[in-house]
Parts: structure tokens; C-alpha cells; sequence
């Protein structure tokens, strides 16, 4: 006598639970590929927010500079309040210029890689250098 069942004697507690080593190795391998492509574009946005944060502080420096040679009408007193950038990643750091750059140039330097192979200047005339960097 039958009810419908085609189980045989022995396998009512028998059921597959969990995952197999292969689901779980093709899970591991997408995750991998997925890191693989998100990790550098990562780690550009964080040379791009570094850099930033340079950008950021020679230009600051640059208006502090202006409003100094606007009271005294010579860059050579003007002094930089600030040393460091917003966020403390760049030292900030004046030279006194030749006529043919404006009069100072500004150069903001790191120990954090910014993506850029040489320090970020910017000059009385607003010449940025590297270009690629600004």
C-alpha cells in the first residue's frame, strides 16, 4: 500500500541544507572581481581628495598673500599665518618670486601619495603647476 510517497525507508530526516564548497568558491570569486574593480577606483578618489585639500590650502595662502601686499604693496613683508593645509595634509611653504612668476610662489608638499609626482606651486600670477594635478 502506497500514499503517494516516493520516499524510501531511511530518508525522512535527510534533507540538503547549507551550501556546497563550489557555490561558496563562485561566491568568493565574484566578491574578488567586484574588489578587484572598485579598489582602484577608490584609491583614485582618495588621491583626488588629498590633492584637494592642497589645492585648497594654496589658494587660501594665495588670497592671504594679496591681502598683505594690499596693505603693504610688497610681497617681501608678507609672512603665512597658515603652515599646514585644512585637513593637515600639506605643509604650506613661500618663496620669494622673480618678476616674470608675480612676485611669490607657493608650494604645498606631502607624504601622502596625491597622485602627483612633484609638489603642487602656485604662483603671484596664478600659474599652477604640475598641470596635471590641478
Amino acid at each position: 500500500m502506497t500514499y503517494g510517497f516516493n520516499r524510501r525507508a531511511g530518508d525522512y530526516g535527510k534533507h540538503q541544507r547549507g551550501f556546497t564548497l563550489i557555490e561558496l568558491l563562485i561566491a568568493v570569486v565574484i566578491i574578488g572581481i567586484i574588489a578587484s574593480i572598485a579598489y582602484p577606483s577608490y584609491a583614485r578618489y582618495v588621491e583626488r581628495s588629498v590633492r584637494s585639500d592642497g589645492q585648497t590650502a594654496l589658494l587660501q595662502a594665495a588670497s592671504e598673500m594679496e591681502r598683505c601686499y594690499s596693505r603693504d604693496y610688497t610681497y617681501a613683508e608678507c609672512d603665512l599665518e597658515m603652515t599646514l593645509s585644512p585637513s593637515g595634509h600639506y605643509a604650506i611653504s613661500v618663496a620669494s618670486g622673480s618678476q616674470s612668476d608675480g612676485g611669490y610662489i607657493l608650494t604645498a608638499t606631502t607624504q601622502r601619495s596625491d597622485g602627483c609626482d612633484e609638489d603642487l606651486t602656485l604662483n603671484a600670477k596664478g600659474g599652477r603647476a604640475p598641470e596635471a594635478c590641478w
